[in-house]
């Protein structure tokens, strides 16, 4: 069986093992300090206490009329006597090797009564200096020094020890020791708890995302996270939930496509098959006419596959390829090939001299369909005008035809799918796709904008692509007045 450690556990343990280290590490520092600092004060007071000494011998702490010592013995009984010694201090006189004096009162160790220390005394060469050392005794270790003196006129030879016992600042030491280690026991306890608290808090989206994940399917990626919060896991939210509305569209634009292609394509492949098999091959003139009407079918198909590829490919990031485009070449570029589709009066009633960050090619594809649509609902000799205009927050460029108009029922879906209009006079809408549109309104979003209708029933029609002024490169000094025609009674 798969043991799973959960990430709270793993970043609590975490936290809590540098933890443990680094108050290990602060303890055992802290107490190599106060060891370090305890052998320093012991030997301050040992420096001190043989500098005394010293001084006595020399005759500089008595009276100054006072008589130098007799003998060696007088020297270490007054030395022994004047000593005042703290809790954790002691002294011991020998002459000749032999301890003859030791300090009234209670004592840390008694120091006359530890061979091992009378051992190294005695044996102390005369000219030994005083130096600090360590000796192991019943009472724990000592740190002690040993002065050697001799008075003019006696063969005695003193020797004066300080000593101070280290059992007592060890066992503070060690006192302090066990109190840092039960306060921090405490700490590492308080700080588990309000890790674990913490942890789970800035972990719970990420229970939230391992539980929305279980539940979105492929059919359903609705589903959305909370974000709460301003940390590395609510961006970590937004970025997932931005994920998952990439997928829902490309998923609804998969779904769209096949539904739409499923649908359209129906119709022509019945009629083909219809026509197939009511064909007698023996007759010359119904083989040709199957044959041109499959011809035909086929065409159809291959346009309406082709734009619907087109709608699936307009939500992704490289549907447009943005550059500088010249309104002004634009709208002559569009009017030289538009002239050629039909019998109409094409001008260009208006423009603004600006350049836009667009995709010039897709700008004049909508533009073509614009204008390809007007030709099939106009008559021979009809205007069709091309024009752009400049306000505070949108450039807008449009197409205008003289036609029969649109009911007013038909423009709220004139932009959709397959959206046809009624059919009106001529037919508007008894031709193409109804991806034509469609197409046109794709290219206007991918631009940040948005297609749009105005018309009135036998009047004609304007259809025009509004994009924001945020794409615009260079923009003119003063806005030029503009009369758009029925632009004004729709599209603003």
């Amino acid at each position: 069986m798969k043991v799973v450690i959960g990430v709270r556990s793993r970043v609590l343990a975490t936290m809590l093992a540098f933890s443990a280290v680094a108050m290990t590490v602060a303890g055992g520092t802290l107490l190599l300090v106060q060891q370090r600092r305890l052998l320093e004060r012991v030997d301050s007071g040992i420096a001190a206490d043989v500098s005394q000494f010293r001084s006595l011998a020399a005759g500089e702490l008595g009276p100054q009329d006072a008589p130098p010592f007799p003998d060696v013995d007088s020297l270490l009984e007054v030395a022994v006597q004047r000593q005042v010694p703290a809790e954790d201090q002691t002294s011991l006189a020998l002459v000749n090797g032999v301890p003859r004096f030791v300090p009234s009162g209670e004592r840390p160790v008694q120091l006359e009564f530890e061979d091992a220390l009378i051992d190294l005394l005695a044996g102390l060469p005369p000219s030994e200096p005083a130096r600090i050392r360590t000796v192991d005794t019943a009472a724990g270790p000592v740190r002690y020094a040993a002065v050697q003196v001799t008075i003019e006129g006696s063969a005695d030879v003193g020797t004066y020890v300080v000593a101070y016992a280290l059992r007592p600042g060890q066992g503070a030491l060690a006192d302090a020791g066990r109190l840092y280690a039960i306060v921090a026991a405490i700490s590492l306890a308080l700080v588990g708890v309000v890790g674990w608290v913490v942890a789970g808090r800035l972990l719970r989206p990420l229970r939230v995302l391992r539980a929305a994940a279980e539940d979105i399917s492929h059919t359903d990626l609705s589903l959305r996270i909370p974000v709460t919060g301003n940390d590395d896991i609510s961006e970590l939210t937004a970025t997932v939930n931005a994920m998952l509305s990439r997928l829902q569209a490309a998923f609804d634009t998969q779904q769209q496509f096949l539904d739409d292609a499923g649908h359209e394509l129906r119709t022509p492949l019945t009629v083909v098959r219809g026509h197939l098999e009511v064909l007698d091959s023996s007759k010359t003139f119904e083989v040709e006419e199957t044959r041109a009407l499959v011809l035909d079918e086929l065409d159809r198909m291959a346009r309406l596959v082709s734009d619907l590829t087109m709608l699936a490919r307009s939500r992704r990031p490289d549907f447009t390829r943005p550059g500088p485009v010249d309104i002004d070449h634009l709208l002559a570029t569009v009017l030289e090939k538009v002239s050629a589709l039909g019998d109409r009066q094409w001008l260009i009633e208006a423009t603004v001299h600006v350049r836009l960050l667009a995709d010039q090619q897709r700008l004049t594809q909508a533009l073509l369909q614009l204008s390809d649509n007007a030709v099939k609902h106009t008559a021979p000799g009809d205007v069709i005008a091309l024009g752009a205009a400049l306000g505070p927050r949108w450039v807008s460029l449009w197409v205008r035809d003289s036609g029969e108009g649109i009911p007013p029922a038909d423009l709220g879906r004139i932009f959709e799918r397959f959206g046809r209009a009624a059919t009106f006079g001529s037919g508007r809408g008894d031709e193409g796709s109804g991806l034509g549109l469609a197409i046109v309104s794709a290219i206007a979003v991918a631009h940040g904008g948005e297609a749009r209708v105005a018309s009135i029933v036998g009047e004609g029609s304007t259809f025009a692509i509004v994009l924001p002024t945020s794409a615009l490169i260079q923009a003119p000094a003063e806005l030029p007045p503009v009369r758009i025609g029925t632009m004004s009674g729709g599209v603003r």
